[in-house]
């Protein structure tokens, strides 16, 4: 048992000082679904080589997103990135540091952290930034929790636009707690009432902008209902690309926002690992969740970084930490940082003009085939065709053909009948005129 060191003997000891009666004990919080009843059906055990030979037969059955016309999106993008983003990340100064407690000796991961906050801040239109949390549906979790320590109330509406992972992210967590996550039903439309909704017991409002479907809102109505009732507003943003183009969440009044910034530095890699973006106001800094780097001077009045609020921190005082949150994906958080100060503030803004430009010609298109609707009045990069047919097969005809249309609605809510023929669409710069005549011509063929 080369990589299993204790004995059957050590773990019943550990069980014993724990007060579980064996391992299953230790998963009792993990829903039964969730858990396997018999061994994964895998050998238990094979040779290097043979290992390296079955998992790269099994890679080799993958379509990698480079192979031909990809318009997936749902959350992750495929963008390009700069070769200087992956050639600095892997100097060994930042690919092998990690926490940086000891400030003395950590001033350059303090100092990029720094100005990944400051980036942060300013695309967001907010005041503060933390270091970055897991992705973007676990930076919503931590803002719900963080709004019902603000108000001190007990319920969070969350909009049907809302991606549905950030839904059940969410849910997830207050389902240990006596608070309540009301889930509005999906909204491909863009219509839903919220203002109605927003009582003296809501705690916050979740929406996402743009939102699963593609649509584009002016929130500022929204935010100003919630503080008029006491509640916060808080904004994912799944595509942070979107924030180079559209008004940022904090101009719009928002209280915290969050966004996943895989898009900026980071490739797709079948889901991760990904980068949590949180934002708020400076009057709630001190309920943010997560690690602050902050600018100070030391003793001889030179620029000098530190951790600040460590008290709240999960490693000092943990009883009053306010969050649970032990890293701050230090090594994605460089990638979005790097990517970011070379595209600078013109680039970034390029970048997105460019973004929607392909996805409005993408759009005009498919929107004018036979039988296909476009759901969108207006959108950032990507957009719901709803068609005269259940989308899912239709995407996988077009796979076979090497064509990867976008993402069925019904993949995201399988048991919501009224989404099985609308087709989510992603357009990125990555996507050329041809990729989207492409694109057009396999969906009028498989109609």
């Amino acid at each position: 048992m080369r990589y299993l060191p204790l004995t059957l003997d050590d773990r019943q000891v550990m069980l014993a000082a724990i007060g579980a009666a064996d391992l299953d004990a230790l998963y009792r919080d993990v829903p039964a679904s969730a858990r396997l009843k018999a061994p994964v059906d895998l050998p238990m055990h094979a040779g290097e080589m043979a290992v390296e030979r079955e998992i790269g037969a099994l890679a080799a059955k993958n379509r990698a997103a480079g192979q031909g016309p990809f318009f997936l999106g749902a959350g992750a993008y495929r963008h390009h990135i700069p070769a200087a983003v992956d050639h600095l990340i892997q100097r060994s100064e930042f690919l092998t540091s990690y926490t940086p407690y000891q400030p003395e000796i950590a001033q350059g991961t303090l100092q990029y952290l720094f100005e990944f906050q400051s980036q942060v801040a300013l695309i967001t239109g907010m005041e503060v930034a933390n270091a970055s949390l897991y992705d973007g549906a676990t930076a919503c979790a931590e803002a719900v929790l963080m709004a019902l320590r603000v108000t001190r109330r007990k319920r969070a509406i969350l909009s049907g636009g809302l991606h549905p992972h950030y839904r059940e992210t969410v849910a997830t967590a207050l389902s240990f707690m006596a608070e309540e996550a009301l889930l509005l039903p999906a909204d491909a439309s863009g219509a839903e009432d919220l203002l109605s909704r927003i009582d003296p017991e809501t705690a916050c409002v979740v929406v996402q902008n743009p939102t699963l479907f593609g649509h584009i809102a002016d929130l500022s109505s929204l935010a100003q209902a919630c503080h008029d009732k006491g509640a916060l507003l808080i904004v994912a943003v799944s595509e942070v690309v979107s924030l180079g183009a559209v008004r940022p969440p904090g101009a719009m009044g928002a209280d915290i926002v969050v966004a996943e910034g895989q898009s900026i530095g980071l490739p797709l890699s079948f889901g991760g690992p990904y980068l949590g973006l949180f934002a708020t106001r400076e009057k709630f800094l001190r309920q943010m969740p997560g690690r602050l780097c902050g600018q100070t001077l030391d003793e001889d009045g030179r620029r000098g970084f530190v951790l600040t609020l460590s008290a709240r921190e999960q490693h000092i005082r943990r009883e009053k930490a306010t969050s649970n949150i032990c890293t701050n994906c230090g090594l994605c958080a460089l990638a979005f940082c790097i990517h970011l100060t070379l595209l600078g503030e013109a680039g970034f803004t390029h970048l997105a003009r460019l973004n929607h430009r392909l996805a409005a010609q993408a759009a005009a298109r498919l929107g004018a085939l036979p039988g296909v609707r476009l759901l969108n009045s207006g959108f950032f990069n990507e957009f719901t065709l709803a068609l005269p047919v259940p989308a899912a097969p239709l995407v996988e005809a077009l796979a076979a053909q090497g064509v990867l249309a976008g993402v069925p609605l019904s993949r995201l809510y399988p048991d919501d009948a009224a989404l099985a023929n609308l087709l989510l669409v992603a357009v990125t710069e990555t996507n050329s005129s041809e990729d989207i005549d492409r694109l057009a011509a396999a969906i009028a063929g498989g109609l």
